[in-house]
């Protein structure tokens, strides 16, 4: 499996040969059509507690996974680690995002290892904080960045690698939908507290990607509009990315999107890269589709006629370029990191401090458009 490199501090190694039970905090999008079926797939790895009190999503976690447990709150974890022998060898947040950092805090506190969904926190800081705890109590922190592990990045990861693209020069990332309506729920609230929006949701990813690709950014320009009837917080944004190397990336997150332009375009002195459509994963998992079944023998792998081109001089919806076969998806390789770092007191896969990078672009980007100025970082 592909695995992305990562700056985070060693996890300290658990012992015994049995599977680590994980306590999954939330059913609701990312947990019953990410986390669960991800951690369900992974070696080493058993779903062993459901938080969540809604009957509901007991009832379809239930069904998905028989013989699961289920706690109504967090805290009912919290007592189990208190009263010894029944802690939880992983926990799990996929909560709404204004409780990560709570909950982040507690699982740390009490010693127990702990995987957060993106965005990790509202503010750097409040990143560097969990960071900062997280090495002083010697415990597992990572935050689930599954984007790293889409097919496109992968390729493009290999192109880099190769040197097929010489000096890039522009990187633009389009994270686009055609969502006219509004869904509702805190994700598209606008009070502060929830962090809601596409610049912490879809933002998250591409600005992540970015980093990960290019290296640091040294200034942020950002539009961020609100462009929906009714709609509270941004929903159309672009983020320009200055990187410490020179690179440029533009990067594009949107719900009003008609007419979807490429996933990547990638600009060097040598070629360009051009890649339509998102990573089949996504659709897979919602579909109900799993990675450790016989439906995933061929997991992540995409048709040729939707490969990336290389070449340059031409577009690619003329036959431009050469077809470049796209590199298997593969999100199930996130957990298999985290599984062999909780095993070995390796890195985690993806860390909080990588984390805290990606938000503080996150901050200059809602500065930037606010005030109209592009904002340099330290």
């Amino acid at each position: 499996m592909n695995t992305a490199p990562s700056s985070g501090s060693p996890a300290s190694p658990a012992s015994g040969a049995s599977p680590l039970r994980v306590a999954l905090i939330g059913y609701g999008l990312a947990g019953s059509v990410f986390h669960a079926p991800l951690v369900t797939a992974t070696e080493g790895l058993v779903l062993d507690t459901v938080v969540t009190s809604d009957p509901g999503r007991r009832d379809q976690a239930r069904e998905a996974y028989p013989g699961v447990r289920f706690a109504a709150s967090p805290d009912e974890l919290w007592e189990r680690a208190a009263g010894g022998g029944d802690a939880p060898g992983l926990v799990v947040i996929a909560s709404p995002n204004k409780t990560h950092v709570p909950l982040a805090t507690a699982a740390l506190t009490a010693g127990i290892p702990v995987v957060v969904d993106k965005p990790l926190a509202a503010t750097a800081a409040e990143a560097r904080e969990l960071a900062a705890l997280a090495a002083r109590t010697g415990t597992f922190l990572s935050v689930f960045q599954n984007r790293r592990w889409d097919n496109d990045f992968l390729t493009l990861r290999r192109l880099l690698a190769d040197g097929e693209l010489g000096d890039v020069l522009r990187f633009e990332s389009r994270f686009e939908r055609w969502r006219p309506q509004l869904k509702g729920g805190w994700r598209e609230s606008g009070a502060p507290e929830e962090i809601g929006g596409l610049l912490y949701d879809l933002g998250s990813h591409v600005v992540d990607q970015a980093l990960v690709l290019f290296g640091p950014a040294v200034r942020v320009y950002a539009e961020a509009d609100v462009r929906r009837p009714g709609a509270e917080t941004d929903d159309d944004t672009f983020i320009a990315i200055t990187h410490a190397g020179g690179v440029r990336s533009h990067l594009y997150v949107s719900a009003t999107t008609a007419q979807l332009g490429p996933r990547f375009r990638v600009l060097g002195s040598r070629a360009g890269y051009v890649k339509y459509g998102l990573d089949p994963q996504e659709a897979a998992l919602r579909e109900g589709l799993r990675p450790d079944r016989a439906d995933g023998a061929l997991w992540g792998e995409e048709p040729p006629h939707l490969w990336g081109r290389l070449g340059s001089g031409e577009s690619p919806l003329t036959g431009g370029g050469i077809p470049v076969p796209t590199e298997h998806g593969d999100y199930p390789a996130y957990y298999a990191a985290v599984a062999q770092a909780l095993r070995t007191g390796g890195p985690a896969p993806v860390s909080a401090r990588e984390a805290a990078d990606c938000l503080a672009v996150l901050e200059a980007a809602r500065r930037s458009s606010r005030d109209g100025v592009a904002v340099d970082l330290a």
